[in-house]
């Protein structure tokens, strides 16, 4: 008679609020505004993705060469020159490009900007490489020398850094979201543990293929991988919580505890 005790005890009728349509509203605004913040801050990261590795190679986009540049870094030219010849092209007229390629490639000395490039520099590229934040100041030398050098890429250091805040940052937020997804109802048992489980696995590709990167050019593809896997994974669950939250749970039924149900 014991089992039969501890059944009844756990499909108790006192737990069938406990899925996403049925929840109490208090905590269906704790969840509808977390998974709304959370929804916003992604999109904000991956703008920010796009407005600086997007343009490592010069040109609008993400794209496998700005996760080289980026990663790798881009050991035939210098950022100067690429930008230059991409996003910067319209800027001056082809024949000041053409001088500025030279000193770079004649190595950027610095006798040469003493008496010629600074005043090409403060004629077509201060305007706003001196007042905007976090692009380089063109009236130091220093600066203009740090983007005409070739570029190996994130240094280990600073790998070092983003990833351990990556993976503490972005696994909590994962986190949460998958359990908030795991009170949805009517997702099979295996789907609902892939979803929950695939971003945490994209996410440690994703950061693994940075210094694999770093190492071969060649392992650019898997952090393509790994943010298109945990962006799609995150994207279901998100939607799926939301919609059962406000939509679903319109139809007045009780589904049960959530959890019961993928035992």
């Amino acid at each position: 008679m014991k089992p039969a005790t501890k059944q009844a005890a756990v499909s108790s009728p006192n737990l069938a609020w406990l899925n996403l349509p049925n929840l109490p509203n208090p905590l269906k605004a704790l969840f509808a505004g977390y998974l709304l913040v959370i929804g916003v801050g992604l999109c904000m990261a991956g703008l920010q993705i796009m407005l600086t590795h997007g343009m490592a190679d010069g040109k609008p986009g993400l794209s496998v060469n700005d996760i080289v540049y980026s990663y790798y870094g881009d050991r035939t030219h210098s950022k100067l020159e690429s930008m230059l010849n991409g996003a910067m092209k319209a800027n001056a007229p082809d024949e000041v490009r053409a001088d500025i390629i030279g000193w770079v490639h004649r190595g950027a000395h610095k006798d040469e900007w003493d008496s010629h490039f600074k005043g090409v520099f403060a004629q077509h590229c201060v305007a706003c490489h001196s007042v905007v934040p976090n692009i380089p100041n063109f009236k130091n030398f220093e600066e203009v020398e740090k983007v005409a050098a070739t570029s190996d890429g994130e240094s280990w250091q600073t790998l070092t850094r983003v990833s351990h805040i990556h993976l503490f940052g972005i696994s909590f937020i994962f986190f949460l979201m998958g359990f908030v997804f795991s009170f949805a109802v009517g997702v099979p048992k295996k789907l609902k543990i892939l979803a929950i489980a695939f971003p945490f696995g994209f996410l440690i590709l994703d950061v693994l293929s940075w210094w694999l990167t770093k190492l071969n050019p060649n392992f650019a593809y898997f952090t393509i991988i790994g943010g298109i896997g945990y962006s799609l994974a995150s994207t279901f669950m998100w939607f799926t919580s939301m919609y059962q939250m406000f939509i679903l749970s319109r139809n007045g039924k009780v589904y049960g505890n959530a959890w019961e149900q993928d035992l």
